[in-house]
């Protein structure tokens, strides 16, 4: 992600050049980015952005080039602002060292296996987050249900002994307040050296156990040593709790928002996986995936030096019109919606979108099974430059009595 110090331009990155990127500023791509990523991807969609100092991709056919081409666009630099955080983890890593951290965390949650270990407790879960709420007749869904239940899947999964899940929150909290804060230029917050020490002696007390953990299990399969572990596992709770969290947030809004594909999914309750992906397609979690040149390269017009930050934006490449027709309106009918770049491609794919699929899907069930005649209670727009929901998700319903 960025740097603390915006590099200089590449050659030929003037603001003559690139005068939209150049207009770039984190507040409005964090407010709004939809209208702005549109200009680009029309006219610059490969941009240098000052504000943000890095290249910015914004079509999807070359974002889909860097995502899949590890060799030249690499994950594995020093400025690389998850591994300042957690060190160096699958997230960081190209080659065989990203091979060796992933694959013994990625064979449990391919989709048979997957379904086998979690559908029943996400379900369950769902179901008692969301019922313990009928009688109320409002709520708040990112706080009471999307967030709670992202981190007691993460929880569960992870096997710590002795951890509940309100500690797994706080520690994934500490470590997205100190990526957020690099990624703006900030220094990192204290809190997430303590959250990471905390994490380590969790992690340790874990392998010296008899449990059958994720944990272990990986540790056994690839020989990685503890702290290797530690950072890995910090990397599960990103990607686990904070983009779960935020895509159950954004799929429960979209829909909340829109009446009419509200109706649809009501009456036919299989569009809800597709429901998800437009979702996912419409305003993913993930808005950003950064990436470090490894050598000089054109790339959409854009002549790219050796080191240069390059940043896809997922945002964008979501709502590229050359992919998706008529990209700004929502629609769970949408039979493409699946292209999105939600879940990254290439290496680095996310191979927990499974489980993230399931949670969101269990979700809406819950919701409509539970809460009779459900309806948004105010906005919820997504706000966020990395990682991207609403503030809020207010709802009302038809509760007993009423």
């Amino acid at each position: 992600m960025t740097t603390t110090e915006p590099p200089m331009p590449a050659q030929g990155a003037s603001a003559a050049a690139f005068p939209l990127g150049a207009a770039v500023t984190a507040d409005a791509l964090a407010a709004d980015p939809h209208p702005v990523l549109a200009r680009l991807r029309d006219r610059e969609p490969v941009s240098w952005a000052p504000a943000l100092g890095c290249w910015l991709v914004t079509r999807h056919d070359l974002a889909v080039r860097v995502l899949r081409d590890p060799a030249l666009f690499t994950v594995d630099d020093p400025r690389f602002s998850t591994a300042r955080v957690v060190g160096p983890s699958m997230l960081s890593l190209d080659g065989p060292e990203h091979a060796r951290h992933r694959d013994p965390f990625a064979r449990p949650f391919r989709p048979a296996r997957t379904r086998e270990r979690f559908t029943a407790f996400v379900a369950a879960e769902a179901g008692r987050l969301v019922g313990a709420l009928a009688p109320r007749g409002r709520a708040e869904l990112r706080r009471d249900v999307a967030g709670p239940l992202s981190v007691a899947v993460v929880a569960r999964a992870l096997g710590l002994a002795g951890v509940d899940a309100a500690t797994v929150r706080s520690w994934y909290g500490a470590f997205v307040g100190a990526v957020s804060a690099l990624t703006a230029g900030d220094e990192p917050p204290a809190a997430a050296a303590g959250a990471r020490a905390r994490l380590r002696a969790a992690v340790e007390a874990s392998l010296a156990g008899d449990g059958d953990t994720l944990l272990r299990e990986a540790a056994a399969g690839a020989g990685l040593t503890t702290a290797e572990v530690v950072a890995d596992a910090a990397v599960l709770m990103f990607g686990g709790i904070d983009t779960t969290e935020g895509m159950i947030a954004n799929a429960a809004a979209a829909l909340l928002a829109r009446p009419d594909q509200l109706a649809r999914v009501r009456a036919d309750r299989s569009l809800l996986p597709a429901a998800v992906e437009e979702s996912l397609r419409f305003e993913p979690a993930a808005a950003v995936l950064d990436r470090y040149a490894t050598a000089g390269t054109v790339l959409g017009g854009a002549r790219i030096a050796a080191g240069d930050p390059v940043r896809v934006s997922v945002t964008a490449a979501g709502r590229d019109p050359a992919v998706f027709a008529d990209p700004d309106r929502f629609d769970v009918g949408r039979g493409d919606a699946g292209a999105h770049l939600a879940f990254a491609r290439g290496p680095h794919f996310c191979f927990g979108a499974h489980l993230a699929r399931l949670e969101t899907v269990a979700v809406l069930e819950a919701l409509l099974d539970r809460l009779p005649g459900l309806r948004a209670d105010g906005p919820a727009p997504a706000r966020g430059l990395v990682f991207r929901k609403p503030n809020a998700v207010p709802v009302r319903w038809d509760a007993p009595g009423e």
